[in-house]
């Protein structure tokens, strides 16, 4: 009674765009930023720190918060850069881009003792590690 066959494909068979799953790591490496920065002023020694006006050696002024917040806007813009930019310069971008924050991160941890935020931050290398190999193999030639 049901001779129907369904031929249309499932939304997510096969495989997914480079610049997709680019994009999706850059969006799950700043929701852990943003959660392990949040975590931390759970910390007594971080909100004394913040309340002081400090932030592990820096001092929390207009500088500071103007350098941190372009450490967060770029990665924010890696997500639309990553879907719109020429195969080329994408590439290269993400390739820059992961490495320099990767060095970042790793340079962030070192001294600090608190187990989440090392978990935090190997994933966000990892994630990282992963934007650059994609970067790394991503197709350079737009499709005719």
């Amino acid at each position: 009674m049901n001779d129907i066959k369904h031929t249309a494909k499932a939304p997510f068979e096969g495989k997914i765009d480079v610049r997709i799953k680019i994009a999706a790591m850059w969006t799950s490496t700043l929701f852990i930023f943003a959660y392990v920065d949040i975590f931390a002023h759970l910390r007594a020694d971080v909100v004394e720190d913040v309340l002081a006006g400090k932030v592990a050696i820096f001092t929390v002024d207009q500088s500071f918060l103007l350098l941190t917040t372009i450490y967060v806007i770029i990665p924010s813009l890696m997500i639309a850069l990553s879907l719109v930019l020429a195969p080329k310069i994408n590439r290269w971008a993400n390739m820059i881009v992961g490495t320099i924050y990767a060095v970042t991160i790793l340079a962030s941890c070192i001294g600090e003792t608190w187990i989440y935020y090392w978990v935090g931050s190997v994933i966000e290398v990892l994630l990282l590690i992963a934007i650059v190999r994609y970067a790394w193999t991503m197709p350079t030639l737009e499709k005719p």
